[in-house]
């Protein structure tokens, strides 16, 4: 009897792990057309045109003339930036920005960079594409598509591109060089929006995995944050055969059992996995839900009515930098809302802060770039429900907007290899602490090709 019921057991053991046992499933390519009107009979001009961001009197005149008038509310006493962005301190940037940048001079950092265009999809793709400068002799560059998110841009990443791309003369190895390849999503700066309804982060894994074809390369690296992330998730959900290892420094972990632990963490945190650092980022619980529904507010807006906030910010520039900027604020540390300023000056120079906010301005893209939560968020999505088998890795940030424990990560990617406590930094890792966020990738990418 009780080697029946052994027998049983061990039956019934097999058959669960056989059933419930993770199947490498992966998202259909698919394709699509995104431009204007119908798809053409005609082939798709799969041309790279090299581009150059430009500027004109005209376009830095109005802006002036638009500053000029602006009209503010004067803060509550005492609120700091916990209404928002602080009014008083707006004036400060509000001055620098009309008397002191020089918007011709940031035009010419952007271009030192090799910028390019190309169509994909009936979409004008904007990207910049960088080789190593020195590349030691017998060495192959290693090809990183690294994403940007909302509300970033390509630019986010032009400390760190040097980092990656010629470390020996920044005081790093040689072992691993790469070739830098950052593409604008659609409706954000210089890539053509979608004129159509429906286009996600699917859609945009599917153009930037063409792009890399286009270019030449059938496996690469890719890396990214923020919308960047699940983009660079998707990629590897559509088409992991292509990717050589995927990093991270944010996990969007929706549908995952170990989220419903959060309420009993606190006393169970060890059987749940939770190591004293994961306990010492995720609680107070109370804390970080709050945290949360404060900092969520516009992406519920953006998430159903995009295109109403889009009209104000697209007729405002300082409305527009107000709204960006509060979350260089407290994005990059939540308690920075405590602080007159802000601390925006903290960690980011105002000449990269405005590049930033001219990149939506000057192309007239944030409406579009909001847009992209609606298509994200107004519904489920299939790529939630599925794991990711490619090569991971992991920088969590301490400031990021939740924190991610290494348990919550292996779930959605169970071929997690290095995961990293970072020593500070919040949401905008690349723009932020580009030392730190090269390090970790060029950690991971060490142990991937060991493997």
């Amino acid at each position: 009897m009780w080697l029946e019921i052994l027998l049983a057991s061990v039956l019934g053991f097999v058959i669960y792990w056989f059933v419930s046992k993770d199947k490498e499933e992966t998202l259909p390519l698919e394709d699509g057309w995104w431009g204007p009107g119908e798809r053409p009979t005609a082939g798709e001009d799969k041309s790279i045109r090299p581009f150059k961001v430009e500027t004109s009197d005209e376009e830095i005149n109005d802006l002036h003339q638009r500053i000029d008038r602006v009209r503010l509310t004067p803060p509550l006493e005492d609120s700091r930036f916990h209404y928002g962005f602080n009014s008083n301190y707006l004036k400060k940037i509000i001055s620098y920005w009309r008397n002191e940048f020089d918007w011709r001079k940031q035009v010419e950092i952007l271009n030192k960079y090799p910028h390019f265009k190309t169509k994909i999809e009936g979409l004008d793709i904007h990207f910049i594409h960088v080789k190593p400068p020195n590349l030691p002799s017998g060495q192959t560059p290693k090809p990183l598509l690294m994403v940007h998110g909302w509300p970033g841009s390509f630019y986010e990443f032009y400390k760190i591109i040097p980092l990656l791309t010629d470390p020996k003369n920044h005081g790093l190895s040689d072992e691993h060089v790469f070739e830098v390849i950052c593409p604008s999503i659609p409706g954000y700066g210089f890539s053509e929006a979608s004129s159509k309804k429906g286009f996600n982060s699917v859609a945009t894994a599917r153009i930037f995995y063409k792009l890399m074809l286009r270019l030449g390369f059938q496996k690469f690296y890719i890396q990214g944050g923020d919308w960047g992330a699940l983009i660079c998730t998707n990629i590897a959900q559509l088409v992991p055969s292509h990717i050589k290892g995927l990093h991270l420094n944010m996990a969007l972990i929706l549908r995952n059992f170990y989220t419903l632990t959060l309420p009993l963490g606190r006393c169970f945190g060890g059987l749940f996995g939770y190591t004293e650092r994961d306990m010492e980022l995720i609680y107070p619980f109370k804390k970080i839900f709050f945290s949360l529904l404060r900092e969520s507010g516009y992406m519920h807006i953006q998430s159903t009515k995009p295109d109403t906030v889009g009209c104000a910010l697209n007729d405002s520039p300082v409305g527009l930098a107000a709204y960006i900027l509060e979350k260089f604020s407290t994005w990059t540390n939540s308690e920075f809302r405590d602080l007159e300023d802000g601390g925006l000056e903290r960690k980011f120079s105002l000449d990269d802060l405005l590049t930033g906010i001219m990149l939506y301005w000057t192309t007239g893209t944030i409406t579009s770039s909001q847009r992209f939560y609606k298509e994200n968020l107004a519904q489920v999505n299939k790529h939630e429900t599925l794991k990711v088998y490619v090569p991971t890795g992991f920088a969590a940030f301490p400031c990021e907007l939740i924190h991610s424990p290494e348990k919550w990560v292996k779930t959605k990617y169970p071929k997690l290899i290095s995961y990293s406590y970072m020593p500070r930094g919040g949401h905008f890792a690349a723009f932020e602490e580009p030392e730190l966020l090269a390090q970790d990738i060029r950690k991971f990418v060490g142990l991937q090709e060991r493997q």
